[in-house]
């Protein structure tokens, strides 16, 4: 790790992500860790960072819009009857400490904070895993706590009024190119098809590059995924569909994402051997 708190992620000695602990952004942004630059294994880069189009997407990482009212995704909030909306509700994610590092991975400890007080706390691992010499595999769990003493709930734009908006949760920013990515499930084609709709794994496959997301436990394949592949390429599980997610003080809400990343233009049979081979046992 360098002094300024950044960590490099490597597989077989590769580099192939940058993990920024204490980012210095604006607090409209809602501030965060984050890794970016992702690259595959030849060193194509498979993410964005804070793109014109939404400065707030920030690499890969973990980002909610609404923590009982308080906004950890960053931009505007959507308020029901009202639409985006600038609001001072921004909370930010605090880096505490790693409980483990090493060269392929790691165990972080964090506190989610607004309003000058902390309402969740995360354990995050992250690994990284060769897979083939041209594809690896993100390992990422998320575990949130609700350490206020009272209840609390996590919601979206969806679960607030606005259909189709059920971002928040994994999200992955994937790189921005002269033609929009192209997205498939094992059964299904096209963002309109995918969007929306719960897969055991989806792909979103660029000019040279294809990342494969799946989900990796029975909860977290539950949820459907977020896409976006014209309007800018995005793809997040999305942690608060239909209905907003209580969470009980002390419970804990926990998500795991594997997500292929690959060299080439995978087809769907090629996706789905990576993805068995990556979330495998």
């Amino acid at each position: 790790m360098t002094g300024d708190g950044t960590a490099v992620l490597r597989v077989v000695g590769r580099p192939v992500g940058r993990y920024v602990t204490r980012p210095e952004l604006p607090a409209r942004l809602s501030p965060r860790p984050y890794l970016h630059p992702v690259t595959t294994l030849s060193g194509t880069a498979v993410t964005e960072l804070a793109p014109a189009d939404h400065a707030h997407h920030l690499g890969v990482g973990v980002a909610v819009p609404d923590v009982e009212g308080f906004n950890f995704w960053g931009g505007r909030t959507y308020v029901r009857d009202q639409g985006p909306t600038e609001l001072d509700n921004h909370g930010a994610q605090r880096h505490v400490a790693f409980q483990l590092r090493d060269p392929d991975g790691f165990v972080e400890e964090l506190r989610w904070v607004a309003a000058g007080g902390e309402l969740l706390r995360e354990r995050r691992t992250v690994a990284a895993t060769e897979l083939t010499d041209r594809a690896w595999a993100l390992d990422l769990t998320f575990s949130l706590t609700n350490v206020t003493g009272g209840p609390l709930s996590i919601g979206s734009p969806a679960t607030n009024g606005r259909p189709g908006a059920a971002y928040g949760g994994f999200f992955w920013r994937a790189r921005k190119e002269s033609s929009a990515p192209e997205v498939f499930t094992a059964g299904a084609d096209g963002e309109e098809k995918a969007h929306g709709r719960p897969a055991d794994w989806l792909a979103l496959r660029g000019g040279t590059w294809t990342l494969v997301f799946a989900g990796a436990t029975e909860q977290t394949r539950r949820d459907p995924w977020f896409v976006r592949t014209e309007e800018y390429p995005g793809v997040g599980s999305s942690l608060a569909h239909d209905e907003r997610v209580p969470v009980p003080a002390g419970e804990t809400v926990v998500r795991r994402v594997v997500t292929v990343v690959a060299d080439g233009r995978l087809d769907r049979d090629a996706a789905a051997l990576l993805v068995r081979k990556a979330v495998s046992p």
